[in-house]
């Protein structure tokens, strides 16, 4: 297929997968406030559903044989959710503010996902010890949120203020058979964005690499930048942190590490180090800057958002 056919189906293919995920976490959200369940764990399934078009985009990548893709997807992912998630909000919403706990829990929790992907990928750890390891830490920080603590009320209320009055919802039934459409459309999508992208890259010679970090990770996170940049604005800074730490747990556990057990994933080539190693200073960056009395400021936030142009620059130069 010429790039003069591969870009409008690229962009076809990215409209279709982000506009389902945006349904998909919608619907998601709504089914689960019909059953009751805590505000925190529908935090935790919409940010699920909002991490469907990167998550789908990096298994498509990797069941074709490209793993580096798969892994730049994720990785460039994260990083921009840093930058586009709390440092965009910063900047609009003139500081993001949340509890100490909840800063500790979050961003414990998110960091030590992130050294142990990081020790799997380079080679320190295998997949099975990793694996049951973040199960053990995972498990019971959904078991905190399915309990409705205080604690996990002030992690995550996410998308409560986007959810819709019940009578305005539609029966149930309903919602549950158009679920399975939206997974369906983001799949399908996912796919042929994927395609495109490897596609567009062979024949322009370019770095599949660089189009999973540079392309596909930000452009399948717009729907995550979209809902915290409202959480910001309407200052709750607690959600944005959960949504923004949960995003990236979700793409590192699901993405990295469940796949491992079962397939080999991308080599630790010097790009991948180089990636690693800016995710995790740009994480502790950005949980230091949330840990100041008055959160983060608007400075800090373009900081952030310098940090990852940077990040972008290094990519391009060293590719």
């Amino acid at each position: 297929m010429t790039p003069l056919l591969t870009i409008p189906a690229f962009v076809a293919s990215l409209v279709v997968t982000l506009g389902a995920a945006g349904f998909f976490a919608r619907r998601l959200d709504r089914v689960g406030g019909r059953l009751g369940l805590p505000e925190a764990v529908l935090g935790l399934l919409t940010a699920l559903a909002a991490d469907g078009p990167e998550l789908t985009s990096a298994i498509v990548a990797l069941a074709k044989g490209a793993g580096v893709v798969s892994l730049g997807v994720l990785l460039g992912s994260n990083v921009f959710n840093l930058a586009a998630m709390v440092g965009l909000s910063a900047l609009l919403a003139g500081r993001v503010r949340l509890r100490r706990d909840a800063l500790v829990l979050e961003g414990g929790v998110g960091l030590l996902v992130l050294l142990l992907t990081a020790g799997l990928v380079l080679g320190f750890l295998s997949p099975v010890p990793a694996a049951v390891v973040l199960t053990c830490v995972l498990g019971p920080y959904v078991a905190l949120l399915f309990r409705g603590s205080s604690s996990a009320v002030h992690l995550s209320t996410l998308h409560s203020a986007e959810r819709q009055p019940a009578e305005h919802a539609g029966p149930l039934w309903r919602l549950a058979v158009l679920i399975p459409v939206d997974v369906a459309l983001i799949v399908l999508g996912s796919t042929a964005m994927v395609e495109c992208a490897l596609s567009l890259s062979d024949h322009w010679h370019w770095s599949r690499s660089l189009v999973g970090v540079l392309v596909l990770g930000p452009l399948t996170s717009l729907p995550n930048a979209f809902t915290a940049v409202r959480l910001g604005l309407a200052d709750r800074g607690a959600a944005l942190v959960s949504e923004t730490t949960n995003s990236n747990t979700v793409n590192l556990f699901a993405g990295v590490v469940l796949p491992a057990l079962f397939v080999s994933v991308a080599r630790a080539t010097t790009g991948v180090k180089l990636e690693l190693g800016w995710l995790l200073v740009m994480t502790v960056v950005t949980l230091l800057l949330l840990a100041s009395r008055r959160g983060l400021s608007r400075l800090g936030g373009v900081a952030l958002i310098a940090f990852y142009i940077a990040f972008v620059a290094a990519e391009l130069v060293w590719r």
